[in-house]
């Protein structure tokens, strides 16, 4: 069973939750299914590794190259190499 990853919360608003993720090597977010759109911000480059319905998949992360994802993704992120990886978890509340 992997480690779990470290999150922290940094702003938690009626419009926006703001989560700073640490995976150290070997640890796992968990499955868990995101209610709310959101922007990921890697503070660190490198190569999580995606598992969802459709399988298993590398994703590479670039320092400073956002994202953006719709509610309803379902998933588990883990972190199968030697370095560190950081991310910011941006979450858009509705209104």
């Amino acid at each position: 069973m992997p480690l779990a990853a470290i999150p922290t919360l940094q702003s938690d608003t009626p419009e926006a939750r703001v989560t700073r993720w640490h995976l150290p090597p070997g640890s796992a977010t968990g499955h868990h299914r995101h209610e709310f759109d959101y922007v990921i911000v890697p503070v660190i480059c490198g190569t999580m590794t995606i598992v969802s319905a459709e399988g298993r998949a590398p994703a590479k992360i670039e320092a400073g190259l956002s994202y953006f994802r719709k509610a309803g993704v379902e998933h588990d992120v883990l972190n199968e190499t030697d370095r560190d990886i950081v991310f910011v978890e941006v979450e858009i509340k509705p209104r």
